[in-house]
């Protein structure tokens, strides 16, 4: 009689599966795709816009619509809010080019109910850098 273990075929299958499940989907999804697109695709570069919201008090203010255009448009691009730290954050394309940033603070009023007034901020952006700005809100 023979003492030691011996795998089925279905040991041998349920271990190799997870990796033959990876292979597949990754086939499926990039079957039909050029080369050449693959490569774009993971090297756009982009510039970054990150700023941050300020309130009359010097704290951060959250739920704010700040817009984005270029110096040279005359309709927002991009509109983005900022979060519980009064951060926001928006990609641009690379190159030199100049972003209006606007706030929309038709509902966001003071404690004791003055509206609130932001002047717009001009950005520059020279390449694919990071560019970091503030608003600040005044009654």
């Amino acid at each position: 009689m023979k003492t030691g273990t011996t795998r089925s075929v279905r040991d041998r299958f349920s271990r190799s599966l997870p990796a033959v499940f990876l292979s597949a989907v990754f086939f499926l999804l990039h079957a039909g795709t050029p080369p050449g697109i693959l490569a774009a695709q993971k090297s756009k570069d982009y510039a970054l816009i990150f700023g941050t919201v300020w309130g009359p008090d010097n704290l951060p203010v959250f739920g704010v619509k700040v817009k984005i255009r270029r110096a040279k448009d005359r309709k927002p691009k991009w509109e983005v809010f900022s979060d519980h730290n009064g951060e926001f954050a928006q990609r641009v394309p690379v190159g030199d080019s100049d972003y209006i940033l606007t706030t929309d603070l038709k509902n966001i009023k003071t404690t004791d109910g003055k509206p609130l007034h932001a002047d717009d901020v001009t950005v520059h952006v020279y390449d694919d850098e990071r560019e970091d700005t503030g608003i600040h809100l005044k009654p």
